[in-house]
């Protein structure tokens, strides 16, 4: 298991443009990924969950990444925070 924190600079937080490109993302990969806001928590294939979060510009997110490709898919993840969000 990989675990990272990032801080959301994008405006407006996770909106529904990034998220859904997020989505996609994280289909690309066999292990599960949950981003962690507080006690909400979310898998990265699904957009609602995701978008339920209510991430804001400046919240701090737990992201976990698990499974058997988890250690390309973690740095890759952690890596599309720092482009899109």
């Amino acid at each position: 298991m990989k675990t990272f924190d990032y801080t959301i600079t994008d405006e407006v937080g996770i909106h529904a443009r990034p998220a859904g490109v997020l989505v996609k993302e994280a289909k690309n990969y066999a292990s599960k990924i949950t981003i962690c806001k507080g006690e909400k928590k979310a898998e990265a294939t699904k957009l609602m969950m995701i978008m339920s979060l209510g991430v804001k510009k400046g919240d701090t997110i737990t992201v976990t990444v698990e499974g058997d490709d988890e250690d390309v898919c973690a740095p890759a993840i952690e890596n599309f925070f720092k482009e899109n969000l």
